[in-house]
């Protein structure tokens, strides 16, 4: 009796495996993914290089078009988030501790949503406001006051770690550590985070500390109550259930991560592009109130700060005309997605009036599609308006980038302020 066995797939010509791929800027990026999308919109390639861990999968299918994103995205049962949602293999505990909701699925990811969501009244809401036009204004008084400097120090980086960590309640004394782990956990891999550790431990003491600082501060708040969204999550509850203190702990992570790096660099880069495209800063500067919100979605789409997530597929099936087998890896690549020619005219312009404008930097739809993005949207108006009307001597230099296959993230970016 013979077993009949499929002859292994061949790997794409156009592989975005290699480190030296996810080294390149954006732009020599972008150049094999629109091939992909017009050619192979759905391909297959190596396991990534330089993952923390051997991988055990053969490949990762790789998603660039927009309408195949949008439909793994809005398939959760055909491809699922609990079998891990990065494009590299990581350690089973790094995705129960440090995922949240990210890496669930239903039944448990919608009710993890709807608690923590029962946080966000409209009263907190409105104070979440209130402190990010506080914040925006103090960090553009330090950005007149210094003169010159590293704008990601000075400006970017502050505006999310001040939200999100006044937003929790946690102590100024701490906000700094934990926006270095936050760091860590995204950077693990860059030669200058590591100083000398190994990827694993500079990795793994991240997420040790922001895990033990999250469930830290929900005992804390459970003893001692405050006016903070840390409080209203340890007392959220939701037909009769609330939140554990591992569940809260792993969202602390995920809140100090997902609410850090991608505010902070969509800052860095949006300034960058207003400074090469002068007409599109003068253009907003016309009707500030009246373009904002068409803008800050142009904001998210060109800069794509997240550039990838992942799914395994639950089940054998077909997608762009390729066969997909179970418990294969599906990842998808929202910065290809943002420059689909077949949806955005003009995609590689800069258009804050872009409309309509149905990006996929929050995700391309469904379940997962991004909690926090009015936070995010508070932070780009308000830190927008203060840098177009009291900064307009603001010059940035060219940015220094992070090497990695997650986030667009800048590691530096020098200014000088008349």
């Amino acid at each position: 009796m013979s077993i009949l066995v499929s002859p292994p797939r061949a790997y794409d010509p156009l592989s975005v495996s290699h480190l030296d791929f996810w080294a390149a800027t954006a732009e020599e990026r972008e150049k094999t993914f629109r091939q992909l999308r017009e050619q192979r919109p759905v391909s297959w390639h190596p396991p990534l290089e330089g993952a923390l861990m051997p991988p055990e999968n053969e490949g990762v299918w790789v998603v660039t078009s927009h309408a195949l994103i949008g439909e793994v995205s809005k398939h959760p049962e055909i491809y699922c988030s609990g079998r891990g949602f990065q494009f590299e293999e990581v350690p089973d505990d790094f995705l129960q501790a440090a995922g949240s909701f990210l890496g669930m699925d239903a039944p448990r990811h919608p009710a993890l949503r709807k608690l923590v969501s029962s946080a966000f009244t409209p009263k907190r809401v409105a104070l979440i406001h209130e402190q990010i036009k506080a914040q925006a204004a103090t960090i553009v008084d330090g950005l007149l006051a210094a003169g010159e400097g590293d704008f990601v120090e000075v400006v970017s980086k502050r505006l999310p770690m001040w939200t999100i960590y006044e937003m929790m309640g946690l102590d100024e004394s701490r906000r700094d550590e934990a926006a270095h782990h936050a760091d860590g956990m995204v950077s693990w891999a860059d030669e200058d985070v590591a100083a000398g550790r190994e990827p694993g431990e500079v990795l793994s003491d991240a997420l040790v500390t922001l895990l033990t600082m999250g469930m830290e501060l929900a005992e804390e708040r459970r003893a001692h109550p405050c006016a903070d969204l840390m409080t209203a999550l340890v007392q959220a509850e939701v037909d009769g259930e609330r939140l554990t203190d591992e569940e809260i702990g792993s969202f602390f992570v995920l809140l100090s991560v997902a609410g850090n790096d991608t505010t902070r660099n969509t800052i860095s880069l949006t300034a960058k592009a207003f400074q090469d495209h002068p007409d599109q800063r003068d253009l907003l500067m016309a009707d500030f109130d009246g373009r904002i919100a068409t803008a800050i979605e142009e904001f998210v789409r060109y800069v794509s700060p997240v550039m990838t997530f992942r799914r395994t597929a639950t089940r054998d099936t077909v997608l762009g005309g390729q066969e997909i087998r179970e418990g294969e890896w599906v990842a998808m690549i929202y910065s290809s997605g943002n420059r689909d020619a077949s949806v955005f005219t003009d995609p590689d312009r800069f258009d804050i009036t872009r409309s309509p404008n149905p990006h996929v930097g929050f995700g391309g739809g469904g379940p997962h599609f991004c909690m926090g993005n009015f936070v995010a949207k508070m932070q780009l108006r308000e830190i927008f308006d203060q840098l177009l009307h009291r900064a307009p001597g603001l010059r940035l230099g060219e940015p220094a980038y992070l090497t990695g296959n997650f986030v667009r993230a800048v590691k530096s970016l020098p200014f000088t302020v008349r």
